[in-house]
């Protein structure tokens, strides 16, 4: 069991040798036999359950059927006049069974010729037809209990039949894989396939080899296989690698010998259950989530969205098109993105996802939805390329905001501003000015309610991440108003436009810890007097809130981000009075000591015959 199975390709299994029992005299039924794991090949328990026509009803055979994995047919090989019973099999017991048991989850069957010390002649020309047209039948097997022989054979093929069954893997009448075992297979080689050529070579075979046995490939081995594949299938191997054509073939050749164990080991060690679906358990692993904290890709994972960004974009153009796009996702069982990712993250001058843009959207579903996150790395291949437990080591659960708070420092680099504002304010221009979009830019097909890029506080790297909130402020729920930051966006062109903002502060933010921001947006328009009293300068003055933001997205160049590294740096520092940082983020003075914010090293300058503090 510990040599390669790429080794043992030519080989056939090698179950364990019969033990020898005395003699004794045999019931009609024997008791309830138990053979302990210690000593089957597969490590298993093994329960026996006998049934005798005449010591048992039609009810008991009834409920032993519902029960029992795999099934045993056991006929006389003593008897010429037997033959008839074992056509009986087709007739009787087969359509008994399948009519006792579930469709779907259908036991395996297996047909014993039992006496054979007593005749010469062999049932298997007769047995082997019945085999070929019924798929229940995983095996069939000529025995002697006076003798022993094929006796242990019989109980390893048993297990065999229940641990590594062939139905779900093969179909035996057109004698080839069934479709849901080949999407399985092609899934397991695109994830192995490291560089992306439709080739293994031979590091990624050893990287396979390893990752699924554990054990080295030896050169020769791999050339006698190689060699095996180049006999029996065109375009099996090429450039001296394993196409995905050869891949299919050796465990085709692998389930048709009887090796489907090897199969099954590769199935499993990708995520696969019995049914050839990857398991919950595989796809969604336990990661605890405490209340008041949030989930951030960490190193590990950005590494291997690296790889796999690189190993998609195939022109080396640092984005990927829409057919490389779907080449990555082709290891999915659906499209996992939408259109709307392209007005989600920053896109190229043909709309065409950047590098950026890539980590971007996996940080919004990450910091979102963490399991649907964990889903798609289990999708990649993550806990296999990676060399990692599960999908959870790729995810980093921060420390509770109220600590943050109180210790006043923080380790998170993912930040949600909430934006708020009536109809037409702006909203849609704003989200989409963070990813470097101007008016002429903006698409209005497949519009995204979010927006995230990133954003430079004091030299470091944060994602700021923007969401639109629907604009009824009567029905705001807990989760519209849980963000770091809040930006409330007005038309200083429309009379009307400040008194929503006005009312979204006062009625939700103005006893809140969360800082808040006006942006003026359509700046380039001339301005208004706002219907709203007091007007929106006054309003700040009187909340401790900065002056409004002059925005506009109507440009001819990139919009500027100076107003969303404001915005990032107020959710990095929210510990810091808005007073202050009101006017550290609105003042273009150089900050000597900008690393030392919060650390109490106070400065002062007089503005508008007003004393400012300005924490340096």
């Amino acid at each position: 069991t510990n040599k390669s199975p790429w080794a043992r390709l030519l080989t056939l299994p090698s179950p364990p040798s019969s033990a020898k029992c005395c003699k004794c005299n045999v019931p009609y039924k024997a008791e309830e036999i138990t053979i302990p794991a210690d000593v089957t090949p597969e490590r298993v328990p093994t329960h026996i359950v006998d049934y005798s026509e005449a010591e048992q009803t039609d009810e008991q055979l009834y409920q032993e059927i519902s029960k029992v994995t795999p099934l045993f047919e056991v006929h006389s090989n003593s008897e010429k006049e037997n033959i008839t019973k074992i056509l009986s099999v087709t007739s009787h017991w087969i359509p008994l069974i399948n009519d006792r048991t579930d469709k779907d989850s259908r036991v395996p069957l297996i047909l014993v010729g039992n006496k054979s010390d007593l005749v010469e002649h062999s049932s298997m020309e007769t047995i082997l037809p019945i085999m070929n047209k019924y798929t229940e039948i995983e095996t069939c097997v000529e025995c002697s209990a006076k003798n022993l022989k094929n006796i242990s054979e019989l109980f390893y093929y048993a297990q065999k039949a229940v641990l590594h069954p062939t139905g779900p893997l093969y179909c035996p009448d057109q004698k080839e894989m069934k479709a849901a075992c080949v999407r399985a297979l092609t899934r397991i080689f695109k994830v192995s396939d490291l560089d992306n050529d439709g080739i293994l070579n031979d590091n990624e075979l050893n990287f396979f080899q390893r990752t699924c046995f554990n054990t080295p490939l030896p050169p020769q081995a791999l050339e006698d296989v190689k060699n095996v594949v180049r006999k029996n299938t065109t375009d099996g191997v090429c450039v001296d690698g394993l196409t995905l054509k050869g891949f299919l073939f050796l465990h085709t050749l692998f389930i048709q010998r009887g090796r489907h164990e090897t199969t099954w080991a590769v199935l499993r060690r990708f995520g696969y259950d019995d049914d050839l679906e990857l398991h919950q358990d595989y796809l969604f692993p336990l990661l605890k989530i405490p209340p008041d904290c949030s989930t951030e890709l960490n190193h590990n994972a950005s590494l291997f969205l690296q790889g796999v960004f690189d190993k998609h974009d195939k022109d080396r153009d640092c984005a990927l098109s829409p057919e490389e796009l779907k080449d990555l996702f082709d290891v999915f069982p659906y499209m996992p993105w939408g259109p709307d990712v392209n007005n989600t993250v920053c896109t190229n001058e043909h709309g065409w996802i950047t590098y950026q843009g890539f980590l971007s959207q996996w940080t919004l579903t990450t910091y979102l939805d963490v399991q649907r996150c964990l889903e798609y790395l289990g999708y990649l291949g993550y806990s296999i390329i990676a060399e990692q437990e599960s999908q959870a080591s790729a995810i980093t659960v921060t420390r509770e905001k109220s600590l943050d708070l109180q210790k006043k420092q923080t380790q998170r680099s993912v930040f949600l501003c909430k934006v708020f504002g009536g109809p037409g304010s702006g909203k849609s221009g704003l989200l989409q000015s963070l990813l470097g979009h101007n008016l002429m830019m903006i698409r209005e097909e497949h519009k995204s309610y979010y927006a995230i890029s990133t954003a430079h506080v004091y030299g470091q790297e944060k994602y700021l991440l923007l969401h639109e909130v629907f604009p009824d402020f009567d029905y705001l729920s807990e989760s519209d108003l849980s963000c770091d930051v809040v930006c409330l966006i007005y038309d200083v062109s429309n009379p009307c436009s400040f008194e929503y903002c006005a009312q979204i502060f006062k009625q939700y933010f103005v006893d809140s810890r969360v800082p808040c921001m006006l942006v003026a947006a359509k700046a380039d328009l001339p301005e208004v007097r706002q219907q709203f009293s007091p007007s929106p300068l006054d309003f700040c003055r009187t909340y401790r809130l900065p002056p409004p933001q002059s925005f506009t997205c109507n440009t001819a160049s990139t919009p500027s981000k100076d107003i969303f590294i404001k915005l990032a740096t107020m959710a990095t520092y929210p510990f810091t009075p808005s007073y202050f940082t009101s006017l550290t983020c609105l003042d273009s003075l150089p900050l000597r000591a900008a690393g030392q914010v919060g650390q109490g090293f106070v400065g002062f300058r007089l503005l508008c015959d007003r004393v400012y503090f300005l924490i340096t």
